[in-house]
């Protein structure tokens, strides 16, 4: 978050070459942004993409909301310099690897899908059956999108 926010991080992504407009919008993405784009490295390393290869996601959060945190970091870390973008850009955006990468099958998404349950039912208020009908009901459930997976030649 700090690399993709701090001055000194900015500069140091833009010595690497990043695109300083690029550069200048990253403040578009948030904590749960950037572990998307984190998540995407992932995917296209697993999958073992190339520039050729379209990988998109979605920035569900901007620095807007998170401006504190950048404040309690700079509290508890002190000053972020310019040895700790290198540090961050190597180690999590070079060097993000296929840590806790797996590919699920059928019941390993669905265990994943029903963990929603508390946030969804007891913490909103949803039904149990809206919780289902994401997996089962066409056009975008699950189960939907599986037997047309398999019908494919």
């Amino acid at each position: 978050m700090r690399l993709f926010n701090e001055p000194v991080g900015r500069a140091y992504l833009v010595e690497q070459g990043v695109p300083a407009d690029l550069v200048g919008r990253l403040d578009l993405l948030g904590i749960s942004g950037i572990a998307n784009v984190l998540s995407c490295i992932k995917f296209a390393k697993w999958y073992e993409l190339d520039e050729n290869d379209i990988v998109l996601t979605v920035w569900t959060d901007s620095m807007e909301l998170y401006r504190s945190r950048l404040q309690e970091l700079r509290a508890a870390h002190g000053e972020y310099a310019e040895r700790d973008a290198a540090a961050d850009y190597h180690r999590y955006l070079l060097g993000c690897g296929l840590e806790y990468v797996e590919e699920l099958g059928y019941w390993d998404q669905k265990r994943i899908h029903n963990l929603k349950y508390y946030t969804w039912v007891e913490q909103q208020g949803k039904t149990y059956q809206e919780i289902q009908a994401q997996w089962y009901d066409p056009p975008t459930g699950r189960a939907c999108t599986t037997r047309w997976m398999r019908s494919m030649p």
